[in-house]
């Protein structure tokens, strides 16, 4: 169970991790003079944001730590409200909620992101950003999302934290909105076991979110500051062995995305003689990762007796994406007046009762994508997926 870099890690990956040990310098920061010192988080950081065509990139511990770190230095205070779909990884919520915030939850449409009509139904005077979250490796409708934030005056953080090398109209997602988010966990489209990335193009957001990640200090020191610091921070750090994998993985990033794009075309094509469903909307087919072929079929009772058939599960059981599965989010939720209970939000349940996840790329049972091919599939595999596919649907 792991995404698709998982599969593919090898030889290099391996070599990077023995160059950094021999070195002997697992700390982010170094003398820049040594030559043992290699920089390895430095390096990802500048080959990231070119790779987003962003001004800055920031290396972190974790998703949730890029998404805590961004959410502060976005200036967002206590007691603000964010707008965040019902269909996310439970990360989205508590990220935020831990900055202090209050996630106003909204439904999806049948992209599984955010519908952006309830977006505006849910804006408040207290509303002061959105988080889009590019699910599953599929962009969300930023146009229609941007200038809906520049009418009201809002800022834009994007979780794409499951869509790492995905893009929107020619654009790197995490690049469109003020600030981007990005996991490197073992079920993301590249990864180092963990780890995350924040990119931006503004100077000062770049300059907090360090301070955050690093104890308050500013970019990028290379020992022991004193009296050089005006924020408080945490300690977000990413190290040099983690590092040193992430940089192996993002130079075959492009080699994953077009791998998977093309093994999901070809499932798609030998699936698309059953009936009863139809496939999740792209709101970009070319920029997605397509990590996962999602279907969303006609009835809920049909979605159970094939996924049922299949050893698989709908999306709405999906553990810690759905909003109705996180007794302690909703408890929390309750506790500041928002009395979130499965129903609460009924386009998404529909939705999500009627939706599966098939693997492509990502294979993880939590996610309800436990069934399907990966990466490495051959194409008979693929062909004996399909059949069993339609097989199912009769």
């Amino acid at each position: 169970m792991a995404g698709p870099g998982a599969y593919w890690i090898g030889e290099e990956e391996m070599e990077a991790v023995n160059e950094v040990m021999r070195g002997g310098y697992l700390f982010r920061y170094g003398s820049e003079t040594d030559p043992k010192f290699l920089q390895k988080v430095s390096i990802l950081e500048k080959k990231f944001a070119r790779y987003c065509n962003v001004n800055h990139a920031l290396a972190t511990s974790s998703g949730t730590a890029s998404l805590l770190a961004s959410a502060i230095a976005l200036g967002l205070k206590p007691g603000d409200e964010i707008i965040v779909p019902a269909y996310t990884f439970v990360a989205s919520y508590t990220s935020v909620i831990f900055a202090g915030l209050i996630p106003v939850l909204a439904e999806i449409d049948d992209s599984l992101t955010l519908d952006v009509d309830d977006i505006e139904r849910k804006i408040t005077p207290r509303t002061k950003a959105i988080m889009p979250v590019h699910m599953l490796g599929n962009p969300c409708n930023m146009d229609r999302i941007m200038e809906l934030a520049k009418k009201h005056n809002l800022l834009v953080l994007e979780d794409a934290c499951q869509a790492a090398g995905a893009s929107y109209k020619g654009k790197k997602v995490g690049s469109i909105g003020h600030m981007g988010a990005f996991s490197l966990n073992i079920f993301k489209t590249i990864n180092s076991g963990d780890g995350g990335l924040v990119v931006t193009n503004d100077f000062m957001l770049y300059e907090t979110a360090f301070g955050v990640h690093d104890q308050g200090h500013r970019p990028s020191r290379l020992g022991l500051e004193v009296g050089n610091r005006n924020i408080l921070g945490l300690n977000f750090r990413m190290n040099e062995i983690t590092a040193a994998v992430a940089l192996v993985q993002l130079s075959k990033i492009e080699r994953i995305l077009d791998t998977l794009r093309k093994k999901r075309e070809k499932l798609k094509h030998l699936i698309s003689e059953a009936e009863g469903f139809k496939f999740r909307t792209l709101n970009d087919p070319q920029g997605d990762c397509a990590t996962l072929c999602t279907v969303i079929f006609d009835s809920k009772e049909q979605a159970d007796k094939v996924s049922k058939a299949l050893g698989s599960k709908t999306v709405d059981q999906s553990g810690w994406h759905v909003y109705a599965n996180m007794e302690h989010v909703l408890n929390h939720l309750k506790s500041l007046g928002q009395p979130h209970t499965k129903g609460s939000y009924p386009k998404t349940d529909d939705i999500l009762s009627r939706a599966m996840n098939i693997s492509v790329g990502v294979v993880d049972a939590g996610l309800g994508s436990g069934w399907g091919i990966n990466i490495n599939s051959s194409d008979a595999e693929i062909e004996m997926a399909a059949k069993q596919f339609i097989d199912a649907c009769k």
